[in-house]
């Protein structure tokens, strides 16, 4: 199969689809590697890394696009790409297609059979291709909102942890998911008050049993976050439904409420945000303020640390991505529940049911496509 990756264009991303190890493995299962001039420099991959390792150097992504038959990316299509979409073309991918009905009609209309990483499940329910940027953006979420909360930026201006004599700030996490327990261990680290709500009584039970009494758990409905909020210094918004829409927990009524200059970073954004006052932003422009609260709502997090993320990312893609190249989709669907899952069109037609439910479109189950 001819596989491609092409350099990301999307505000500030620096991550990449292929790493030149990627190349090495996808070669010696005899397969052909098209990858575009400067794809990997903002990562820290030259291009005769890639060289080394077996690719062909191509210098217009529109050629990459047109020669392959499977494109691995990182981030989902921009508009201008989508003229370069062609039958049959395999896209594999982040897509966050609940939350944007352009890209999802483009898709359709393309024809592509477009795999989406944050829909690849497991059957233990886990979320292989998602976990290690959840893991990224949890952390990332302290350390930016830490960030946020100084008063140059707009914030409160109070340090996190504090220091002796003065009050520590208090943190709120929604959700205790993979997010929400990677943002958890680094607020805990720094020194904060942490609480952390989420509506599954059994993992409030595990982040109990592992955080023990640096944290309080509490049961997520509209009562006790209000009440929580009211006090926030800081505030990640961390909930997930895999493939769909995002509930608004951080509801607007709450900001009047809330401190002057307390932070809010919706690391949900991707998938519509979990803020009811949340709007995507970038890394070229961050946060915006609304009633006094400091929102953050970048919409890449991960790719303001490329290197690290580009790595964790193709760590766990290379295995799914070798499996479809070697047997092409239909028949990697058969073998695999979990790229079955992944897969949100096929051939015109939509086959995740959360990205269906999203836009009120007609969905198709996959098993009826292959």
């Amino acid at each position: 199969m001819k596989i491609g990756c092409v350099k990301e264009i999307k505000n500030n991303e620096y991550r990449v689809g292929l790493t030149p190890d990627n190349v090495r493995a996808y070669i010696a299962a005899g397969h052909h590697v098209y990858v575009e001039m400067g794809a990997g420099v903002g990562s820290g991959f030259s291009d005769a890394e890639y060289v080394a390792a077996g690719a062909s150097l191509i210098e217009d992504a529109a050629d990459v696009w047109r020669l392959v038959d499977m494109m691995v990316k990182v981030k989902e299509p921009l508009e201008s790409e989508y003229p370069l979409f062609h039958d049959g073309l395999i896209l594999y991918t982040y897509l966050h297609l609940a939350a944007d009905r352009q890209q999802t009609d483009a898709l359709l209309a393309g024809k592509v059979r477009a795999v989406a990483y944050e829909t690849l499940q497991e059957a233990d329910g886990s979320l292989p291709l998602l976990a290690p940027m959840s893991q990224i953006a949890g952390r990332l979420s302290i350390q930016e909102g830490a960030k946020y909360l100084e008063k140059r930026f707009g914030g409160e201006g109070i340090l996190l942890a504090g220091v002796p004599g003065t009050p520590k700030a208090n943190v709120v996490i929604l959700g205790g998911g993979t997010v929400g327990m990677n943002a958890c261990k680094i607020a805990v680290g720094m020194g904060a008050n942490v609480t952390i709500l989420d509506v599954n009584l059994k993992r409030l039970e595990e982040l109990d049993n592992m955080f023990g009494a640096h944290i309080q758990t509490l049961v997520s409905n509209d009562s006790n976050v209000e009440r929580v909020l009211k006090e926030a210094d800081l505030v990640i918004g961390s909930v997930l439904i895999p493939g769909g829409s995002t509930p608004k927990l951080f509801k607007a009524k709450y900001l009047p409420e809330m401190k002057d200059g307390a932070v809010f970073v919706d690391v949900a954004i991707d998938q519509g945000g979990c803020g009811e006052s949340s709007h995507v932003t970038t890394h070229d422009d961050p946060v915006f303020i609304k009633d006094g609260v400091v929102h953050y709502c970048v919409g890449n997090m991960p790719g303001a640390v490329p290197r690290t993320s580009t790595i964790a990312l193709t760590n766990a893609t290379l295995r799914y991505g070798l499996q479809i190249a070697a047997n092409g989709l239909a028949a990697a669907c058969k073998e695999s529940a979990a790229i079955r899952l992944g897969v949100n069109t096929y051939d015109g037609r939509l086959t995740c049911k959360n990205v269906a439910l999203a836009h009120g479109m007609a969905y198709t189950d996959i098993a009826e496509l292959i």
